[in-house]
């Protein structure tokens, strides 16, 4: 697991800009900027629209504190363009199909669906300053009051 104290690890993943324009973002183009970090399992299910329209909904809050948010699945870029769309997200999504970031973060586990083994990500936020060193994790995070966690520890 990964501590508070510890260097975010390096990701650069393809995904959906804040603006929505599909590019290669990079935790290193946050340098100087607080990241609210957070894996989600799926787009378009119910937890996961819940939680991104919090964040959505929260983002003038959390920008006036100095940070962008990330959010991270295993979803490909179509599906990303479609669920920002959908609800107007308007901050970045990346793709991971393969789980490797999330697995760097320790956010990927096996998960056991109908006798099939899969990976899945467990809905988890990092909060990371802007040195790129991790100040705050929350894993196995519950979707009801979670951006308002966030919003108190930022």
């Amino acid at each position: 697991m990964l501590k508070e104290g510890e260097r975010a690890p390096y990701f650069k993943l393809m995904g959906i800009d804040e603006r929505g324009e599909e590019r290669e973002i990079s935790i290193e183009e946050f340098r100087g900027r607080k990241v609210v970090l957070y894996f989600y399992p799926k787009d378009n299910t119910p937890g996961c629209t819940k939680e991104a329209i919090s964040f959505r909904d929260n983002l003038v809050e959390i920008k006036k504190k100095g940070a962008v948010i990330v959010g991270i699945s295993k979803d490909s870029i179509k599906s990303h363009k479609n669920f920002k769309n959908k609800y107007q997200l308007n901050f970045n999504l990346l793709s991971d199909p393969n789980c490797k970031i999330p697995e760097v973060y320790n956010v990927c586990v096996k998960k056991n669906r109908y006798g099939k083994t899969t990976k899945g990500i467990v809905r988890s936020t990092f909060i990371i300053d802007e040195e790129g060193i991790i100040r705050k994790v929350f894993y196995d995070v519950k979707v009801e009051g979670h951006v308002e966690e966030v919003l108190r520890y930022l």
